[in-house]
């Protein structure tokens, strides 16, 4: 039995109809929302890997706002978190140490060259993850 979901969590459709399918079709597990942000890959708020803004604070309030509403909709409350570091390797580290039972997790995130040169990171996490991930097209 799941007990504690992980779900990634960017701006796309398919995270989205993760969640959405993290909160109806396993409806008794805690879920976490974790949202990771590579600095060096891209600033939030017109940032850069090199300005010295912290992309966290920058990226939590609005993004999990969304989240959160996803949720309220679901009638079910969720965690969340923002992580920093590569994307698959920071949602691997984070599993490992939360201790969570499952990954649930959109097929695809990015798009265009950044998604052909940085590869899937969905199929990262489900290569290397120690527990089941469930891909959401």
């Amino acid at each position: 039995m799941t007990r504690h979901l992980l779900v990634p969590m960017d701006d796309s459709d398919p995270a989205r109809a993760a969640l959405e399918y993290a909160l109806t079709v396993i409806p008794n597990a805690e879920v976490t929302v974790v949202h990771a942000v590579d600095e060096l890959e891209t600033g939030y708020g017109g940032g850069s890997a090199t300005d010295d803004s912290n992309a966290t604070d920058d990226a939590e309030p609005d993004f999990f706002a969304d989240v959160r509403a996803i949720a309220d909709d679901h009638d079910r409350a969720l965690e969340t978190e923002v992580i920093e570091g590569t994307t698959a390797a920071a949602i691997l580290e984070y599993a490992d140490e939360a201790g969570v039972d499952g990954i649930v997790m959109g097929s695809e995130g990015r798009a265009g060259v950044s998604r052909v040169l940085l590869g899937s990171v969905a199929e990262a996490v489900a290569r290397r993850s120690t527990v089941p991930v469930t891909i959401v097209p």
